[in-house]
C-alpha cells in the first residue's frame, strides 16, 4: 500500500512539537552585541546532551531521488540533534510523534535550520541538491544514542521541485 506525505513549509509553530526552527524569524530575542556593530539573534535553539559531550560537526550530503521511499525512523534519546544548512539549498525534514503515527514532511529553504528535541522520531537528513553543506549539533559520548525503526508499510515523498 503507498501512503504519501504531503510536505508543508517549514514554520516554528508547525515544527514545536518536534524541536525548534534555526532561523532569522524564529528569534525570541535580539540585542546588539559587539560595539552596536552585531545583532545577535540569541538562543535559537537549545542544544541538550546527557552524558556526553556537545559536538559540532560538518555533513556534506547528496541529493535525494525522487519518489523517496520512507522506510525507517531514528532517534537521538540522549540529547537533541541540530542540522543548520551552510549553503541556502532546500531539504527536507519528515518526523512523527511516534513510529505508529503518520509522520509530517517539511519543506525548509532560505537557509532555516532545526533541532530535533531529543527522543523525536525523524528520517536520516534528505537533501535536495548534490553537496549540500550541513553543521551539525548533537551529543558525542558514552552509550547508544541511535535507535532505528522499519516503518511497516513505507511512507512516500513525490513531486519535489528541488530549485
Amino acid at each position: 500500500m503507498d501512503r504519501l506525505l504531503s510536505i508543508e513549509p517549514l514554520s516554528a509553530a508547525a515544527f514545536a512539537p518536534f524541536g525548534e526552527v534555526i532561523a532569522a524569524g524564529a528569534a525570541l530575542q535580539r540585542f546588539a552585541i559587539n560595539g552596536g556593530t552585531t545583532e545577535r539573534l540569541h538562543a535559537l535553539a537549545r542544544a541538550r546532551a546527557d552524558d556526553g559531550d556537545v559536538v559540532i560537526s560538518l555533513a556534506l550530503a547528496q541529493a535525494r531521488q525522487f519518489p523517496f521511499e520512507i522506510s525507517m525512523l531514528e532517534r537521538h534519546p540522549k540529547g537533541s540533534q541540530a542540522f543548520i544548512p551552510l549553503d541556502q539549498r532546500p531539504y527536507i525534514i519528515v518526523v512523527a510523534s511516534a513510529p505508529t503515527h503518520q509522520p509530517h514532511a517539511f519543506l525548509a529553504t532560505q537557509g532555516e535550520g532545526i533541532n530535533f528535541r531529543a527522543g523525536t522520531w525523524h528520517h536520516p537528513l534528505i537533501a535536495l541538491q548534490d553537496s549540500s553543506q550541513f553543521l551539525i549539533v548533537d551529543r558525542d559520548g558514552p552509550g547508544n544514542n541511535c535507535d532505528e525503526i522499519a516503518l511497516q508499510p513505507s511512507w512516500w515523498l513525490t513531486g519535489i521541485d528541488a530549485g
